[in-house]
């Protein structure tokens, strides 16, 4: 999740579109699917809470960009990433006007769906989903991070897909970046304990249509006692080849 500086909007989205993707991710062993959504300065005020460990304030951010990597070559894929970035940077094909608000990587943990056949979550950057919502949640002190999950499948998860809103949803696990991970740039912050659990909500409607239904599931996740959410963020898909929402960020 990252911000361009203010007057950079456009580069950096050209940029990120008609080279970066590719060179700097894509074209890597393993890196099998991407896509990249964008949080409007109407979506960014819907996020809630106001402070938390992901995004500070809340509303930096205006750019997601997410990747499935093939599991077994992660390893291959994460040490190539750090090469092929540095050698892009010293080829002048970075873009230093541009600031992480939270880089990660995560492996799966549990993923429900609205329907008995549903997209798979393999397939869900390429099918059209037409938003997304970002969820990060730290379990409660008294409770274990796999018992957390279970819980959150089998009521809150359950009850937000059974309104229509959201698709599905996918819990992912923190991956720790390497002890020699060296790329020229910050990562931006933490995103919360090694606990945290992200989530990824995939909706085939506009995410404000049914942000009552996001507001209502965090209370059901505190109510469950299974934890609490620090970071729900809506985002909508780039439209690829334009841009579009450039212009409205901030």
């Amino acid at each position: 999740m990252v911000d361009p500086q203010r007057g950079h909007e456009v580069a950096y989205n050209r940029w990120y579109e008609r080279d970066h993707i590719y060179a700097g991710c894509m074209v890597g062993p393993g890196w099998f699917a991407g896509r990249r959504w964008v949080a409007t300065r109407a979506l960014k005020d819907l996020r809630f809470p106001e402070a938390g460990p992901v995004a500070e304030p809340v509303g930096a951010g205006s750019y997601l960009a997410t990747y499935w990597v093939h599991e077994p070559e992660m390893e291959e894929a994460e040490a190539w990433a750090r090469t092929q970035v540095g050698e892009l940077y010293a080829a002048g094909r970075g873009f230093p006007e541009r600031e992480h608000v939270h880089t990660g990587q995560y492996l799966p943990d549990a993923t429900s769906s609205a329907h008995e056949d549903g997209v798979p979550l393999e397939l869900a950057l390429d099918h059209n989903y037409r938003g997304l919502v970002s969820v990060m949640i730290e379990p409660a002190d008294a409770t274990k991070r796999d018992d957390a999950i279970a819980a959150l499948h089998a009521g809150p998860v359950r009850e937000l897909l059974a309104k229509g809103g959201v698709d599905q949803v996918s819990s992912w696990r923190m991956k720790p970046w390497p002890a020699d991970h060296n790329v020229p740039m910050k990562m931006g912050n933490d995103g919360g304990t090694m606990d945290r659990i992200m989530q990824l909500c995939f909706l085939e409607g506009d995410p404000t249509e049914s942000w009552q239904q996001i507001i209502d599931y965090a209370a059901d996740v505190e109510k469950s006692g299974a934890g609490r959410v620090t970071f729900a963020a809506p985002f909508i898909p780039t439209e690829v080849g334009t841009d579009k929402y450039t212009d409205q960020l901030w």
